[in-house]
């Protein structure tokens, strides 16, 4: 059945989607988020009035190409801008396999907004989880010391808290944000947040952010210290690498393995429960398949994650299923995979 032709509203939207699934640059994908929100702030009547008389431009938050988006939509006609868009997007996703695990799919572990380094705020990001299919989602805005993306000091995780539990009560009852953290894993394994607010969030992400190149005993030393931890759910991205090259959509410096002990670190995880995250980020894929193969021998369980700064990158979690299948990582050891009830219970 062929669809109903997009709002200028939608339209914006999801030209903004299918950039940010694609990785394109911020000022990009800002341009149309900023316009679609100033077309839905227009008092009704508004819209087509402006189209008519000329001054669809004069409104704070458009420019020529997303004023052009507006009227062709509006006119009921794809966009321009978007037809190209939408005609990559036929061919997604671009890897094979990695089907079957997403299906089974429920929900996604870690995820930012623009309470850190994410780029749109939390209500979008919930809603378009929800869209994707999700039951649920957990948002895992950055801890204190990672400055550079302004991680949440305790006042302003209390904050959040709150804000995530007032949208609960607006969103639809099939879908529940959870509350969490990605909370950086210190030089000696322990958290960088207050163990009061590590008790109160539902789901806390712990990952090496800093000195990424340690020695390997100290590494070993500190990712055992933090997996073994009370408060910790699942180990974020492990190496901490970066790889380079267009495939992977980072044209910036590529960033080594940290070296660590891979039998240890995952044999404190599967002795204390923790999951070990596969990261389906296209420039991380993280862990690396060596590694995830060592993993799923050692028996962990696993969080296939967006790691997700944009709504549109919420879709990659095929990357990571992809990965999953490939190296054999059996689906009913994905955290992914449970309810949110049962998620819960195992967070504690």
């Amino acid at each position: 059945m062929e669809q109903p032709p997009l709002g200028p509203v939608e339209a914006l939207e999801r030209i903004a989607f299918l950039l940010e699934r694609d990785l394109a640059p911020t000022y990009r994908v800002k341009a149309f988020r900023t316009a679609a929100d100033a077309v839905a702030a227009l008092p009704e009547g508004d819209l087509e009035r402006r189209v008519a008389d000329g001054t669809l431009e004069a409104v704070k938050g458009l420019g020529p190409k997303t004023a052009t988006v507006v009227r062709e939509a509006l006119a009921g006609r794809v966009p321009g801008y978007l037809e190209p868009l939408e005609a990559k997007a036929a061919d997604w996703p671009p890897v094979a396999g990695g089907g079957t695990l997403r299906a089974a799919l429920r929900g996604d572990c870690h995820l930012h907004s623009d309470w850190s380094d994410g780029g749109s705020p939390i209500e979008a990001m919930a809603r378009t989880a929800m869209a994707l299919g999700h039951e649920w989602a957990v948002l895992t805005d950055h801890s204190p010391r990672l400055t550079v993306a302004r991680g949440l000091t305790a006042d302003r995780l209390r904050a959040q808290l709150d804000v995530v539990a007032e949208l609960n009560e607006r969103l639809p009852s099939s879908f529940r944000l959870l509350t969490g953290i990605e909370c950086d894993i210190l030089d000696d394994g322990s958290l960088d947040q207050s163990v009061e607010l590590l008790e109160r969030v539902d789901v806390v992400v712990a990952s090496v952010h800093s000195k990424l190149r340690m020695g390997r005993a100290e590494m070993t030393r500190r990712m055992v210290a933090a997996v073994a931890g009370p408060h910790v759910d699942i180990l974020g991205h492990c190496t901490g690498r970066l790889l380079g090259g267009g495939e992977h959509r980072n044209e910036g410096k590529p960033r080594p393995e940290s070296e660590f002990d891979a039998d240890m670190v995952f044999a404190a995880c599967q002795a204390y429960n923790t999951a070990v995250e596969i990261n389906s980020r296209p420039e991380r894929l993280d862990p690396p398949r060596r590694l995830l193969r060592q993993a799923v021998d050692a028996g962990v369980l696993f969080a296939v994650d967006t790691d997700a700064h944009a709504p549109g990158q919420l879709d990659w979690q095929i990357y990571g299923c992809a990965r999953a299948e490939e190296c054999g990582v059996p689906a009913d050891r994905v955290i992914n995979t449970w309810t949110a009830s049962r998620l819960l219970t195992w967070t504690g």
